[in-house]
């Protein structure tokens, strides 16, 4: 790993931390506190991710002249531990990074695994029906081969600048230390269905009498520390080939929902570079994440489609979000039927096809839904029949943006699937769930399913974490949690930011409307009614919804960094 030699870094995070926003769980309420948040300005560096505690360990590391991928192995260390039910070390990521010497983006596709004893069959019973989506979550046979490690030790080796060991310090400290359970966390316990049926996980989140953590209680996490030490030491090798591993091996045989994983799987791990998706859209290069996530095709879809209308004159209102959501529906038929990891399937690569896209724009009716969509027809050398997926909820994953001072950029979305993963918990962290985003049927009507299970395969993503470049410089990063709903989120960002020229809080804080090729969704709030009726009056079959997204967003912008975080979390952007 790449470090200055004769250089020590000691990051202490100091005793009086910021105070996390208060939540209401899942979603707060307008209160005066969320309602008053401004964009971040800063000159030199940014960091803004999902807790204050991981902000604080990614400033730390930016002021004592680090990279931003110093930060980000800070930031992550930090939020596996104190937001543990979205992200940690048991889970998986993708990455989009930005050399700024080299002029060069890289996205690194950190995807979990599945094991190499999985077939098609994997979520079918033995009755041949597909299992039930929470009794498949539950136990070790939903979690993957954990990709976190091997990132945060891939991109420190690539673009590292400070010692290794210092970067996971204040993680280890504040596990050592204690930190204070916020309001989301205490709330995300008792939603989280079976996490009191594993011992570990038990003890760690409940009391001796079965009482969930309380807000304001001080956790303290010693398992957690210890791995961190080793991992400070030796690097990810404990995660793949050492104790680890075998810890994680052992842990997934549950005697409920039992898992397959060895350490053959582990050890074949590998976090891989892939090509980035990119488009071009009105006069901005939007690039994102390619297969195994279907964030980065998706996104490009709708914008593609959406280009074909003025949404700048005609600004944010219904008829906007009608066209969003009809660029939606079109995109996600598109998703369901093509998209999974493209190391094992065949899939068009005219999906971005300008053409193609803008017949697909010229179904969309300004005055009217169309309602479910249908998969086109993309131009592809070879044509493959698949059968459509069926998309499931998921709320376990964590988003986060940096600037350093050298111009660096990283955009980061990072999960282990829902909330609180598979929960099976082992040296102090969380297993994934990631399984369960393969599509649990086969086949349909004698057809494959491009995201069925399949030996060592990577399940489709929809995380979207997205940088914009304008005369190849970035100009806008953004990201965010919330399952299959991220790529609306991320596609309103960058609609409200280019389109619209929004201040980037201003943007994050717009109230959504959620369409994947379904029931259109209306983020619930003052005017949803309003935005519900009139949609209705479109003929779209309208629900208001708790639309939790988490985004994260810098700017750059006249020698200025501006960021902002989704007041809907706890998240905080720091710059100086």
């Amino acid at each position: 790993m790449r470090s200055l030699r004769g250089y020590t870094l000691v990051l202490a995070l100091a005793v009086a931390m910021p105070e996390a926003i208060a939540q209401e769980a899942p979603q707060p309420e307008a209160t005066t506190k969320l309602a008053e948040r401004v964009s971040v300005r800063a000159k030199e560096f940014m960091v803004a991710s999902a807790h204050p505690l991981a902000t604080r360990a990614g400033y730390a590391v930016l002021e004592a002249g680090g990279t931003a991928a110093d930060a980000a192995v800070a930031v992550q260390a930090m939020l596996g531990l104190v937001e543990p039910q979205s992200s940690g070390l048991g889970g998986g990521a993708f990455a989009l990074y930005w050399d700024a010497a080299l002029g060069e983006l890289t996205t690194y596709d950190a995807r979990e695994t599945a094991p190499l004893a999985a077939d098609e069959k994997y979520w079918l019973g033995e009755d041949g029906e597909t299992m039930e989506f929470v009794a498949a979550v539950v136990g070790g046979r939903s979690a993957g081969v954990p990709g976190t490690p091997k990132l945060m030790e891939t991109l420190h080796g690539k673009f590292g600048r400070l010692p290794w060991a210092g970067l996971l310090q204040p993680a280890i400290d504040t596990a050592e230390q204690g930190f204070t359970v916020s309001q989301r966390l205490a709330d995300a316990i008792p939603q989280a269905p079976g996490l009191n049926t594993f011992e570990t996980a038990r003890s760690y989140f409940f009391d001796a009498g079965g009482t969930p953590l309380a807000e304001g209680a001080t956790l303290e996490n010693p398992a957690y520390a210890r791995t961190l030490r080793l991992v400070a030491e030796q690097g990810a090798a404990p995660f793949y080939t050492g104790q680890i591993a075998r810890d994680i091996v052992a842990a997934v045989r549950t005697e409920t929902n039992p898992g397959l994983l060895t350490m053959e799987d582990f050890a074949r791990y590998e976090v891989i570079e892939r090509e980035p998706v990119c488009i071009d859209y009105r006069q901005n290069e939007v690039c994102g994440m390619g297969p195994p996530s279907s964030g980065g095709l998706t996104v490009g879809q709708m914008l593609a489609m959406l280009e074909a209308f003025d949404l700048p004159e005609m600004g944010e209102g219904v008829e906007a979000r009608h066209l969003f959501a009809e660029a939606s529906r079109l995109a996600f038929a598109d998703r369901g039927m093509y998209m999974a990891d493209s190391d094992f399937v065949d899939m068009p690569k005219g999906l971005l096809d300008r053409a193609y896209l803008a017949e697909r724009a010229a179904l969309i009716d300004p005055s009217a839904s169309m309602g479910k969509a249908e998969a086109g027809d993309p131009p592809w050398d070879e044509t493959k029949l698949y059968a459509p997926d069926v998309e499931r909820p998921r709320h376990g994953t964590s988003h986060f943006v940096i600037v350093d001072g050298d111009g660096n950029a990283i955009s980061m979305t990072t999960t282990i699937e829902s909330g609180f993963g598979s929960r099976v918990m082992t040296n102090g962290f969380l297993l994934n769930n990631e399984l369960t985003d393969f599509s649990f049927a086969p086949e349909a009507d004698g057809k494959p399913v491009a995201n069925r299970v399949e030996a060592g395969k990577r399940p489709r993503s929809s995380m979207a974490p997205t940088i914009v470049f304008r005369d190849d410089r970035p100009v806008l990063l953004t990201g965010s949690p919330g399952g299959a709903n991220i790529i609306n989120y991320v596609a309103l960002s960058l609609v409200a930011l280019l389109d619209w020229n929004m201040d980037p809080q201003e943007a994050v804080d717009l109230p959504h409307v959620v369409n994947l090729n379904g029931t259109t969704r209306v983020e619930e709030g003052d005017g949803a009614q309003q935005t519900a009726d009139a949609l209705t009056a479109l003929g779209h079959e309208v629900s208001i919804a708790n639309l939790n997204s988490g985004l994260h967003v810098i700017k750059l912008e006249g020698g200025e960094l501006i960021g902002a975080a989704d007041k809907r979390r706890e998240g905080q952007v720091m710059g100086r």
